[in-house]
């Protein structure tokens, strides 16, 4: 196969006027593809088929060909050389059909996200000050992005009117935390509250929702709009205020940035370990949603899907919770 490579590595060269760079790297690729080949004793083209190829791609992505292994990008590319080449063996008439032609890419492996535990959850909404105009915003932000499971985009994104019959909320003491169920009552203060708060969150392409508000959020929120918000809308001067619901320092609009910082912040505080994204309250509202028996359909609802399959990843996540579960506490699992 080597006189093979060779010749349409000239052909780029040559007739198609290829840069070095690019040489190169085709170079590289089609030596390896070779390299693989030999391995499997394939000495002629009429050898190889799209199985083959296949194969070949997907031990790219582990490096069990004896290279390191590839990102996608690089496989990508990788398989662009090996469809030129073979592309061009068969236009040249060595070969009477495109074994290449047909073969994808082999799909990147989809990683579960990462969730924390309810402890986790607790102890980073609780790290946020509750006597500080910014402790009120950055507690109340937290809340919000646990409760509803809202992207961060969404959270910065949302307006005061966007909030609904908010009520104050006072939460009894001996109540567990999140993740517990909503106590039953009014909402005149007493306790309890209907759980009927509701937030529009406007998502990806516009679309809008109407996500439910835990009384644990509620409270948070009310809190900030009673004594955080007001004093952080009047550092913006002579400027018109803000609709924005959660403000920044100088009364304007917290940013995704600012927002991504926040909740760094509190994470480090709370002694969380594991790398926290801005993504890790929504993976966690929507785990912890299907442990504790909430359907998919209603996951996929609060979190704006567009399809539900987007959503029954986090049904692996629960899954494999389990079965680490069982397998440490059940004595005859191993």
């Amino acid at each position: 196969m080597g006189a093979e490579i060779e010749d349409y590595l000239t052909h780029l060269r040559i007739e198609r006027g290829s840069a070095a760079n690019t040489l190169r790297s085709y170079r590289n690729d089609l030596l390896r593809y070779g390299a693989f080949l030999l391995e499997r004793e394939i000495t002629a083209l009429r050898g190889i088929d799209e199985t083959l190829i296949a194969d070949f791609l997907q031990r790219l992505s582990t490096g069990d060909d004896g290279g390191s292994a590839l990102s996608q990008r690089s496989m990508a590319r990788v398989l662009a050389s090996v469809r030129g080449a073979h592309r061009y063996w068969a236009g040249e008439g060595r070969t009477t059909h495109d074994p290449a032609k047909h073969v994808a890419a082999p799909k990147p492996r989809q990683s579960l996200p990462k969730a924390l535990s309810v402890d986790e959850v607790t102890r980073l909404l609780d790290a946020p000050s509750r006597d500080t105009e910014l402790g009120r915003r950055d507690r109340a932000l937290l809340e919000f992005l646990y409760a509803t499971g809202a992207r961060i985009t969404e959270a910065v994104s949302l307006d005061v009117d966007d909030i609904h019959e908010i009520r104050a909320a006072p939460v009894d003491a001996a109540d567990p935390g999140p993740g517990s169920p909503a106590a039953p009552g009014g909402t005149d203060g007493s306790g309890g509250t209907d759980g009927l708060v509701i937030v529009r969150v406007t998502g990806k392409g516009d679309k809008q929702r109407m996500v439910p508000v835990g009384r644990y959020a509620q409270q948070a929120i009310n809190d900030y709009l009673t004594a955080g918000r007001p004093g952080l809308a009047a550092r913006i001067g002579g400027r018109a205020p803000s609709p924005g619901l959660f403000l920044n320092k100088l009364g304007g609009r917290l940013s995704r940035q600012s927002a991504w910082t926040v909740l760094q912040t509190h994470a480090a505080a709370a002694e969380i370990t594991q790398e926290v994204s801005p993504h890790t309250l929504r993976h966690s509202c929507a785990t912890h949603l299907l442990e504790g028996g909430a359907g998919i359909r209603l996951v996929q609802e609060m979190l704006g899907h567009a399809s539900v399959t987007t959503t029954q990843i986090y049904t692996k996540v629960t899954a494999e919770a389990l079965q680490e579960s069982y397998a440490t506490a059940h004595p005859r699992a191993r």
